[in-house]
C-alpha cells in the first residue's frame, strides 16, 4: 500500500550535491517541491559528532542520503548517529540511501586472521535502527545478505549504456567492452550485453599486494575502441596499465566507465596522464576540484535514479524495474538522445 506520509529526505556531509539533486529530481517526479529536512551535523573540539534534527519526524518515511567515502569512519559515524536522532524521535520508517558502500571491498577472509568489515557495517546500520538500505553497485552481491533487513542494489550500466549510445552514436559496432579482471566479467558481461558489443578480459599477476608483474589480453582488441568497466577506482594503478596493454594490443581508444570514483592518492594525476581518451564515473562520491578539472574526466548523475527509486520505495512499487535501461530513458529525458 501506498505511503500516506511524503517521504523526507535528510543528508549527511558526505555529498551534499548529490542530496540537493535527488531532491531536485524528486521535486520534477512529484510536481510539488521536495527539500531536505532542516538539520545540523556538527563536531566537537574532540571531533564527536553531534545531529540536530529541526523538524518534526515523527510517523515519518525517512530517507538518509550519506555515501560512507573518505573519510569513511567520518561518514559511517556520520550515518549511525543521523538514523539514532532519527529512530528516538519516532520516525516510522527509516532508508539508509548509501550511493557508496564503504568497507564493501573488506566482504570475505582472504587469508588468516582478517575480519570480514562489511559484515560488521551492516550490523552496525542495522543496530543503528535502519529498515532498508538502497545502495548503488555493491562491490560484491552478497553483501546483500549480510543485511537482515531488504537491500535494493541499483546498478550503473542502465546509466552507463545510455551514455555509450549518445557519445558512441554511429561507432557502437567498432565498441569492445572489457573487464580489467577475471573477478569483473560478470560486470563487463552485463554491460556489453546492453550495448551488443563483443567483451575481452585483461587477466592481470601479481607478484606481491600492490604490484601488478604482468597483464594479458584475453581477446582481440585491434581496431578497437575499448570500454573498460568496473565498480571502483581508487588509485587507478592497475586501470591506467590495463589500458597502455589494450593500446599495445591494437586498440584505437580506450575510454573506462566506473561506477565509484574513490580516486585517492595520485589517480587524478594518473588519469589526466594516462592514453585513456576519457574515465566517466557517476556522483556517487563528490569529487575534489581536481578531478572536475581534469579534461578526461566526466561525471554521470545518478540522482533521476535514485529519485525514481526512493518514490518507488515510498509507494510499495518496482525498484527492480530500474535495472533496465528503457525503463530510465524517459527518467533521463533530455540528457541523452538514443538512436
Amino acid at each position: 500500500m501506498p505511503a500516506i506520509t511524503e517521504p523526507k529526505l535528510i543528508s549527511g556531509n558526505a555529498n551534499m550535491p548529490l542530496a540537493k539533486a535527488i531532491a531536485r529530481r524528486m521535486s520534477v517526479h512529484r510536481g510539488m517541491s521536495v527539500g531536505l529536512v532542516d538539520a545540523r551535523i556538527e563536531r566537537f573540539n574532540d571531533q564527536e559528532i553531534f545531529v540536530e534534527v529541526f523538524e518534526n519526524v515523527r510517523g515519518e518515511d525517512m530517507y538518509v542520503i550519506q555515501p560512507t567515502s573518505n573519510p569513511a569512519n567520518d561518514n559511517l559515524m556520520e550515518l549511525l548517529i543521523m538514523v539514532d536522532a532519527l529512530r528516538r524521535s519516532s520516525a516510522a520508517r527509516i532508508t539508509a540511501v548509501i550511493p557508496y558502500f564503504g568497507y564493501a571491498r573488506q566482504d570475505r577472509r582472504a587469508k588468516a586472521r582478517t575480519p570480514i568489515s562489511a559484515k560488521l557495517v551492516a550490523n552496525l546500520i542495522e543496530s543503528a535502527g535502519v529498515d532498508r538500505v538502497l545502495t548503488l553497485d555493491l562491490h560484491a552481491a552478497q553483501i546483500q545478505g549480510f543485511f537482515d533487513i531488504p537491500v535494493d542494489n541499483l546498478y550503473a550500466s542502465p546509466v552507463f549504456a545510455l551514455d555509450i549510445e549518445h557519445h558512441f552514436k554511429g561507432q557502437m559496432d567498432d565498441l569492445m567492452v572489457v573487464s580489467p579482471d577475471v573477478g569483473g566479467v560478470a560486470r563487463a558481461r552485463e554491460l556489453a550485453k546492453r550495448i551488443n558489443a563483443p567483451l575481452a578480459i585483461v587477466d592481470k599477476r601479481r607478484e606481491k599486494a600492490g604490484e601488478i608483474a604482468e597483464m594479458t589480453v584475453i581477446g582481440d582488441v585491434r581496431g578497437k575502441k575499448c570500454i573498460i568497466v568496473d565498480d571502483i577506482c581508487d588509485t587507478a594503478g592497475t586501470l591506467c596499465k590495463a589500458a597502455e596493454v589494450l593500446m599495445e594490443n591494437g586498440a584505437t581508444e580506450v575510454h573506462s566507465y566506473i561506477t565509484h570514483g574513490v580516486l585517492s592518492g595520485p589517480a587524478v594525476e594518473r588519469i589526466r596522464n594516462s592514453v585513456m581518451k576519457s574515465l566517466v564515473i557517476t556522483d556517487s562520491i563528490e569529487q575534489s576540484a581536481a578531478a572536475t578539472a581534469a579534461s578526461n574526466i566526466r561525471v554521470v548523475p545518478t540522482a533521476p535514479m535514485f529519485a525514481q527509486a526512493i518514490l518507488n520505495i515510498w509507494n510499495g512499487t518496482s525498484v527492480s524495474s530500474l535495472f533496465e535501461t528503457e525503463t530510465l530513458v524517459p527518467i533521463y529525458e533530455g540528457m541523452y538522445q538514443r538512436g
